[in-house]
């Protein structure tokens, strides 16, 4: 099987009212654990990379790796660009390999998103390739993506509309209160998506995929083994689970997940290294990381996505 588009995935995962999970991928072992998982419950996958990974891992080595989850799984799979700032980087993307882009313009005004937008979409699809976009600011903290929370903003239903219709994009990402990182809100402040505002934009675009962007959960399994092997993450907090399923029986056909990933990984190489400090073999303690992963992965596919078996 070959990298596919998400054109088919949304489509299936609109009619069946789950989502599909987008998960961002750094190095070999987060790549293994979640497309084990996948393999193994039979879902189809979206991997993604960021601007940050691409330049901490280079994106031919991304690639093959992605290409190689293919190869050992046999279950759709999609290469797609998170968080493109740039037609450039967007392009870069597009003639190396992926199946599907994001372009972020959603810093400028209305005009100017539509207009960087367009030019993505044009040279996208001339060469098979699909893109999601954004309208709204989400607030957090994630690589290159950096919007301080009074400067977040939520999607206006009012305008999805006009949006998608003058750029052509294949789905949007929108902001309805998630945020990215695993430090999303104050101590004591409670997590609320507003429904209300994604049920306005459903009723405006019918039938479109929408994306939720900084939905990671942040794990408590994860930040309580951290903790207790000397980190300290004592005030993360992240988006209810309950909230997420939701959202995903809705239009939401893909949901972002990065924070829990970073968190899972690092549960595992922490507990290996602090128990054992003489440890030096990589191996060792990555292979724990990863099997933390795998098993966050198995964990978001059947009891928030809803898309084992979906393959």
């Amino acid at each position: 099987m070959a990298l596919v588009t998400t054109k088919e995935m949304f489509q299936k995962a609109y009619d069946g009212g789950y989502a599909i999970g987008a998960f961002n991928v750094n190095n070999m072992e987060i790549v293994q654990g979640i497309t084990e998982a996948a393999g193994e419950l039979k879902s189809p996958v979206i991997l993604q990379v960021s601007k940050g990974a691409r330049a901490y891992a280079n994106h031919t080595y991304l690639v093959k790796l992605v290409e190689a989850a293919v190869a050992e799984n046999n279950i759709p799979i999609a290469l797609h660009l998170d968080h493109g700032p740039d037609f450039e980087t967007c392009k870069s993307c597009i003639d190396g390999g992926f199946t599907s882009v994001m372009i972020d313009a959603s810093h400028y005004d209305f005009e100017k998103n539509i207009e960087i937008t367009k030019q993505v979409v044009e040279y996208a699809h001339e060469r098979g390739v699909v893109v999601e976009a954004e309208l709204g600011k989400l607030a957090g903290v994630e690589d290159d993506v950096k919007v301080a929370a009074d400067d977040a903003m939520y999607t206006q239903p009012d305008e999805v509309q006009e949006f998608v219709e003058r750029t052509g994009v294949d789905s949007l990402a929108i902001a309805i209160g998630t945020s990215h990182g695993a430090f999303k809100f104050k101590p004591g402040q409670k997590p609320q998506l507003r429904f209300d505002i994604l049920d306005e934009i459903t009723k405006r675009i019918p039938q479109f995929p929408i994306v939720l962007h900084g939905a990671s959960s942040v794990s408590q399994e994860y930040v309580q083994i951290i903790q207790k092997n000397g980190g300290n993450l004592a005030d993360a907090i992240g988006i209810p689970e309950d909230m997420l399923r939701q959202a995903a029986r809705s239009a939401v056909c893909k949901i972002n997940i990065d924070s829990d990933l970073r968190l899972a990984m690092t549960a595992g190489v922490r507990e290996v290294l602090y128990n054992n400090p003489a440890a030096f073999d990589p191996r060792e303690y990555l292979k724990v990381g990863r099997s933390y992963v795998k098993e966050l992965v198995k964990h978001k596919i059947t009891d928030v996505l809803g898309s084992e078996q979906k393959a």
